[in-house]
């Protein structure tokens, strides 16, 4: 009462009409009291008589200044963990991926089967898609050379023999000698067929790098089916034939590509088990890896073949006949066994030689 305020900017600026308001230290030397005035008109007829000023201290707000920084401090540290993380996982997650090409390329440059890694989208996909391609071509290239020199290699001798036999027939000779070297010729000519259905087979195989089609087979059930498909010859030899997998044994792996196999390694057996001997199949487990293991009563590898028995081309002589065959079969079945994860193995043990097939575990149930 009796205070001058007109020259305050609150109510200096409302009596004009405009919008008052000022801000005042109580004591001029602590910024810590301000006080916040704002003014409001006071109207008698559409003109103003008057001014009502609300102040209130700025220490008032402070609390709510102080959360709200607390707030938008914490908000922001979250901000900046939350971008580390997304950060680190996309650094991780790229880092993985090129590590899977980069083992892929090297696998490839050292000759070993690998599958190509597996990509959504994106530029790892159109640089997974480039390299295997690459590998495709320059694999194809050496892989078609290297067939063609060991082909033109072993069709030498069958043609050389089935070339002669011809020349000689064309002249004169016993019906006997005649009837012998048209023999010689179909067995050639067989031969001949074989090599080039094994060789198609194992070009296959080996140009995979993982397995097509995996169902779960049950093995007791391949292996009678096999040995049902050798009957005659078993029973013409009089064989003692002992199947020891029991049933119920479940096997992830490719059933055509497991059952060539299995065929191959039965037809060897065959041919080097003596009339009334034995063969036998059994499943053996060592930690974790399943073996299917086929024993043939026979004679011993020789020791300077038992490295050599799954080299391409390489064969023994057969017992009796002294003929050799393809030297393929063994081949397939370890690149067959390579496709499952597993390897191939061939011992000589008492009273005869032992294959087994070993697997990783995982693959039996």
């Amino acid at each position: 009462l009796g205070k001058d305020y007109s020259r305050w900017n609150d109510v200096y600026l409302t009596l004009r009409g405009q919008y008052g308001a000022r801000s005042t230290r109580s004591d001029p030397d602590d910024e810590s009291t301000s006080v916040m005035h704002v003014a409001a008109p006071i109207m008698d007829n559409g003109q103003v008589i008057g001014v009502v000023t609300v102040a209130k201290p700025n220490s008032s707000l402070q609390p709510y200044i102080d959360r709200s920084e607390q707030r938008l401090l914490t908000l922001g540290l979250g901000l900046i963990v939350l971008g580390l993380l997304v950060g680190a996982a996309l650094s991780w997650w790229l880092a993985r991926s090129l590590r899977r090409l980069t083992r892929y390329a090297q696998a490839v440059s050292e000759g070993e089967r690998a599958a190509l890694p597996h990509y959504k989208g994106g530029e790892l996909l159109q640089l997974a898609t480039a390299v295997e391609r690459m590998r495709t071509q320059l694999e194809g290239k050496a892989y078609v050379e290297r067939y063609v020199h060991t082909l033109t290699h072993e069709l030498k001798s069958p043609l050389a023999a089935i070339r002669g036999a011809s020349e000689l027939l064309q002249g004169p000779m016993p019906d006997e000698q005649r009837a012998r070297f048209a023999s010689n010729i179909e067995r050639e000519s067989e031969r001949l067929q074989q090599m080039i259905e094994r060789l198609l087979n194992l070009a296959r195989v080996e140009q995979m790098q993982a397995l097509e089609d995996e169902q779960q087979v049950p093995l007791a059930a391949l292996v009678d089916e096999l040995l049902h498909g050798y009957a005659a010859r078993i029973d013409s030899a009089g064989l003692q034939i002992r199947q020891q997998v029991t049933g119920g044994v479940l096997l992830l792996c490719d059933p055509f590509l497991l059952r060539q196999a299995l065929a191959n390694l039965v037809d060897n057996a065959l041919d080097f088990t003596p009339a009334g001997g034995t063969l036998s199949f059994e499943l053996v487990h060592d930690g974790d890896r399943v073996a299917l293991s086929l024993f043939n009563q026979g004679e011993a590898i020789p020791d300077y073949a038992i490295e050599r028995v799954s080299e391409r081309f390489y064969s023994l002589p057969r017992p009796g006949t002294g003929r050799k065959s393809t030297g393929l079969g063994l081949n397939f079945v370890e690149e067959v066994m390579q496709l499952h994860g597993g390897a191939l193995a061939v011992d000589n043990v008492e009273g005869g030689v032992r294959v087994r097939l070993w697997l990783p575990a995982r693959r039996v149930s």
